[in-house]
């Protein structure tokens, strides 16, 4: 049997596209491996084209992972990667990765928030000294936001749109508060009623209100973090503002919505979509000195 694969941009452009003989998936889900087989194809695939740009061996592999992680997916992602091609793999609370890649200095004794909004999972986590002093892991982030916009719209208007559109409908409109002006986009999908194609204009404003829930829960879990922050850290936090990262950093008045809700300031970091990679390449580039922030080097002990 012939295996088609395409990778990242390529692939997710054919979601809900693709005919009976052809599959489309996400080898991830809510930050860990959903499909160990997609997993290690992926993986392979990425790994060979990094060694044969760099004309590189077995490389030395950093990943990013939720920082709910159980030992027994820790496990499963460092065997996925090894059975991959790598020679060494590390892995990193993505958290962590975030802080390293918007330049905070993780190892000074003083605390920082960091707020990374991926797409399966938001991670917030208080670091001082190397380490992560408290985190939570909540598995609402971009693709729940997606998954709002889908059944707001097919129940306010009687509309089925796809994964596509609706992350398409989010970075172009999407707001956490209203905005001075409200956006609008023309958005087709299948009119339910009749089932043929259908255009229809759609606003930030009801983007916003598709969205409140869950953008409720990402707020929720941040205050949350912050209560339970010891309150030498709490000061340190208070002086610094709140660090937010990964691509559901880019709605906007999201920053505006946290600041009023904590009380505190709050920045987007530089490049906020590629923080976490950012992060992984400076600890592989600098491994002696950032090994401590590693999860299995921390078991090996």
């Amino acid at each position: 049997m012939e295996i088609y694969l395409q990778l990242g941009h390529e692939a997710k452009e054919m979601l809900g596209r693709t005919p009976d003989t052809i599959k489309a998936v996400r080898p991830m889900k809510d930050g860990v491996i959903a499909d160990f087989t997609a997993t290690q194809l992926m993986l392979k695939n990425i790994i060979k084209k990094v060694c044969q740009r760099y004309n590189a061996g077995r490389p030395r592999v950093v990943v990013g992972v939720p920082s709910g992680i159980t030992e027994v997916e820790e496990r499963a992602v460092e065997e996925s990667v090894l059975q991959a091609g790598a020679k060494e793999v590390y892995l990193i609370e993505e958290p962590m990765a975030a802080a390293i890649g918007a330049n905070i200095d993780v190892a000074e004794p003083s605390g920082s928030i960091i707020v990374d909004i991926g797409g399966g999972t938001t991670e917030v986590a208080v670091i001082s000294l190397g380490g992560v002093v408290i985190s939570n892991s909540l598995r609402v982030a971009g693709d729940e936001l997606d998954e709002d916009i889908v059944n707001y719209i097919k129940r306010e208007m009687n509309l089925a749109i796809g994964e596509t559109t609706a992350e398409q409908i989010k970075m172009e409109i999407g707001c956490a508060l209203p905005l001075m002006t409200d956006m609008s986009m023309e958005i087709r999908g299948r009119d339910l009623s009749t089932g043929l194609p259908k255009n229809i204009i759609i606003t930030s404003s009801q983007i916003e209100e598709a969205m409140q829930e869950s953008v409720s829960k990402i707020v929720e879990i941040v205050k949350q973090t912050l209560e339970r922050t010891p309150p030498e850290l709490a000061s340190d936090i208070m002086e610094k503002g709140i660090v937010l990262a990964g691509g559901g950093a880019l709605i906007r008045n999201l920053d505006k919505l946290l600041s009023s809700k904590t009380g505190m300031p709050v920045y987007i970091a530089d490049d906020p979509l590629d923080c976490v990679a950012k992060g992984a390449c400076k600890t592989l580039e600098d491994l002696e000195k950032l090994k401590a922030v590693l999860i299995n080097a921390r078991r090996k002990r």
